[in-house]
């Protein structure tokens, strides 16, 4: 079956052929991928709500990272519930405009995530430069703007994006043979001439990408212009933690990005779907850890909600007894 998208006939659905067709190993990639997304979502839950209800994390820098969570959970929900799904399944068709759709969501919450990374950079360089700006420069109302432009960003940069992948003709094969509807596998089907719109998604991944990660370099650059600076070695190190579990979220996101797209096509090969599960599965499981485990303040306020919640219990505890 085809439907005709400006004269070409085009598939109306594809295959997934997933991460393996092993029979043996797709129940244990399930239970795995399961746990995975499992912990992804109560890991990056657990920290928008730890946010909201610690006042001492009533900051910029936690107000990004709440949006930050927001679009791990978003990121790993448009691929996660698909490929587990699949992984039970025999039928792995999806059809043309699931397909679609899944690579817009895709590409509206990674471009935003981009972007979010690069504001949390340059948080970090005004609250260790400028200190005594600080609170003028970040207001509150300058993070809803931050955070609100890098979706209303997003959103074109991912309606043009799905527009290059999809809007040639696929007559031939139908077989996608990735988990997800990504940019090279979904190209590799194209039968018409692609030169122009992959130099436009070239374009965009730079723009996203690459420009993006200027910012959180040179901002870093700017931070360790002023660490070298700082006669006291407790400011440095104090300096140093603030700002190693962003760094640490930053080379994780963006080491995987620039393997995937910043590469020629022929290059591409067996290692594609590794480093697709690791930035679309495996990295918003991450994060919420980096951040929890090599951040003082987010372990300072969950030891205090915890404190908070075990006196509640105890509290309540000794009045049942008392009733």
């Amino acid at each position: 079956m085809s439907f005709v998208m400006e004269g070409n006939h085009t598939q109306t659905e594809f295959m997934l052929l997933g991460i393996t067709d092993s029979p043996l190993a797709q129940t244990p990639l399930f239970v795995l991928f399961l746990l995975i997304y499992i912990v992804t979502l109560v890991g990056n839950f657990g920290i928008i709500i730890l946010v909201r209800v610690s006042p001492s994390l009533h900051t910029p820098m936690y107000f990004f990272l709440t949006h930050f969570a927001f679009t791990d959970i978003c990121y790993s929900t448009v691929i996660s519930p698909r490929l587990l799904a699949d992984l039970l399944s025999e039928d792995k068709t999806i059809s043309f405009t699931g397909c679609m759709m899944q690579f817009l969501m895709f590409a509206f919450f990674a471009v935003s995530e981009c972007h979010l990374l690069a504001m949390m950079a340059y948080d970090r360089h005004v609250a260790i430069c400028q200190p005594l700006l600080y609170v003028t420069i970040i207001s509150s109302r300058v993070c809803w703007q931050l955070v609100a432009s890098s979706y209303l960003f997003a959103f074109p940069s991912a309606i043009i994006f799905t527009w290059c992948v999809f809007g040639g003709s696929f007559c031939g094969p139908n077989r996608i043979d990735h988990f997800f509807c990504d940019v090279v596998p979904v190209l590799k089907l194209v039968c018409s001439d692609m030169h122009n719109s992959e130099r436009v998604i070239f374009a965009f991944v730079t723009i996203n990408v690459v420009g993006t990660s200027v910012v959180i370099l040179l901002s870093y650059i700017s931070i360790l212009c002023t660490m070298l600076r700082m006669c006291s070695a407790q400011s440095t190190v104090r300096v140093f933690h603030t700002c190693a579990s962003h760094w640490t979220a930053v080379s994780v996101y963006f080491g995987s990005a620039f393997f995937m797209y910043l590469q020629p096509s022929s290059s591409h090969g067996s290692l594609d779907k590794v480093a697709s599960i690791f930035y679309a599965v495996v990295t918003p499981m991450l994060n919420p850890f980096i951040y929890r485990l090599r951040n003082k303040e987010v372990k300072g306020a969950l030891v205090k909600c915890g404190g908070r919640l075990f006196n509640g219990w105890q509290h309540r505890r000794v009045v049942s007894s008392r009733t």
